[in-house]
Formats: C-alpha cells, structure tokens, sequence
C-alpha cells in the first residue's frame, strides 16, 4: 500500500530483559547483588537474603516500562 507509513516495532533492550522480570500487576523485580563470588567471607544468612527477588523501586518504573514494553 503506498502511501501509508507503518510505524516500525518497538524494541525491547536486552540488557534490561536479563536483569528485570515484570510480575502481573506490572510491577518490576531484580536479583540483589552480592551473591556472584566471595562467598566464603559471607554469612549464611547474607548469602540466603541475597538469593531472592525484590521488587525494583517506583522511581524507577517509567523508565523500565519503556525498556521492557511487552
């Protein structure tokens, strides 16, 4: 059909998609940092709280909904 400009497709950024997760209520998660290496110093209980998902701060939402569109 010419004539008629078709918007291109938005992108999702790769580096954002490894290290996010989107949750139902479109709220964002990430891993906490501190749980990749020198390991032997930490606690075990520095060590289980690391393991887990939190949720990513407000502050930064609109700029993750923009990153991650789908």
């Amino acid at each position: 059909m010419p004539g008629k400009a078709r918007p291109g497709k938005q992108k999702t950024n790769s580096s954002a998609k490894k290290r996010f997760k989107k949750t139902g209520k479109g709220t964002f998660m990430n891993a906490k940092a501190g749980n990749n290496h020198l390991l032997q110093q930490k606690s075990k209980k520095q060590k289980r709280k690391a393991n887990n998902l939190v949720v990513t701060s407000s502050a930064h939402k609109k700029q993750l909904k923009k990153l991650l569109p789908n």
